[in-house]
């Protein structure tokens, strides 16, 4: 099978790293924009081919992967079905590697493209294909999500990529993807956001007075809670703009529990510790699949919005 790649970053260079590292007879060529990651895959022998016309790139391919932000993808379905629709060999699957897929596979559903949207759950703050590796998805859920003009032929195609780069292919609709990934993928990059521009500043914020001192005391968990906000800041809009409407429900309910925290901890005479830990403890055993000792929401519990309850 020949694969490909319209994007080579760091999931198209994982993903050709991956494939050629399974020395399953794939054939794989990449293009991207500027040409720096194909380039420099072709000289590491980990593609076969980086030319700089998406056309050739396209030629003769059994599997084509949009390895771009969410917003490229769909700009790059738009290009397949209209200027680059002549490169395509009859019977070509198309899919994708982007994080939303609601208005991915809406798209290509429009403008009748064989489409299997896909999502590999795995991926790193750094990016470009120097941070590319081939066990990026190994044993992660790999997201295929059938488009409307799509065949088991091309479901099976994507699968097997899926499989060759030792990821567990899962298949969802598009709604039931964006719903779960905007609760554990794209809330946090909003809120690791938020925490940087409310400690550090932003856009529309100045640091706080305590910043710099802030700065050098941080350790791990001031690192470990804003680590996706360190990543791509295209890509993260791109995600946040295309599942929308999901993200902003699932912010209303942080918000609301926020606001329970907050009152909780300015309670008269100061917060209660017992409240407080008995907040803490249900998180910690939500998190590790354990239901409360008390088999119930208790005042306490955050499922009830934080330490306040309802």
């Amino acid at each position: 099978m020949r694969i490909a790649l319209l994007g080579f970053g760091l999931i198209g260079g994982s993903i050709a790293r991956a494939v050629r590292r399974s020395e399953g007879g794939f054939s794989i060529s990449a293009w991207s924009p500027s040409g720096a990651g194909p380039r420099a895959a072709l000289a590491a022998g980990v593609v076969d081919a980086a030319p700089r016309e998406p056309a050739d790139a396209l030629d003769g391919a059994d599997l084509v992967v949009l390895a771009a932000p969410p917003l490229d993808c769909l700009a790059l379905l738009d290009h397949l079905a209209g200027p680059w629709s002549d490169a395509l060999a009859p019977g070509t699957t198309i899919t994708d590697v982007a994080s939303t897929k609601g208005a991915i596979v809406a798209r290509a559903d429009a403008l009748g493209l064989p489409f299997v949207g896909g999502h590999p759950m795995a991926g790193r703050e750094t990016t470009g294909f120097g941070a590319a590796t081939a066990e990026l998805f190994e044993d992660r859920p790999w997201v295929i999500v059938p488009g409307g003009s799509a065949g088991e032929a091309d479901l099976e195609r994507v699968a097997l990529l899926a499989r060759t780069c030792g990821a567990r292919p899962v298949r969802l609709t598009a709604a039931e993807h964006d719903a779960a990934t905007a609760a554990v993928s794209h809330l946090p990059l909003i809120l690791a956001a938020a925490l940087a521009e409310a400690v550090a500043g932003g856009i529309a914020r100045r640091p706080d007075p305590a910043w710099p001192l802030a700065r050098d005391l941080a350790a791990g968990a001031w690192r470990d809670m804003t680590r996706i906000a360190r990543g791509d800041p295209a890509m993260a809009a791109g995600i946040v703009a295309t599942n929308g409407a999901e993200v902003a429900a699932r912010l209303a309910v942080v918000l609301d529990v926020l606001e329970r925290w907050r009152l909780a901890l300015e309670a008269p005479g100061g917060p209660d510790p017992i409240r407080l830990l008995a907040a803490f403890a249900a998180v910690r055993e939500r998190l590790e699949d354990r239901a409360p000792k008390d088999g119930g929401r208790a005042d306490g519990d955050p499922a009830e919005g934080g330490p306040g309850g309802r």
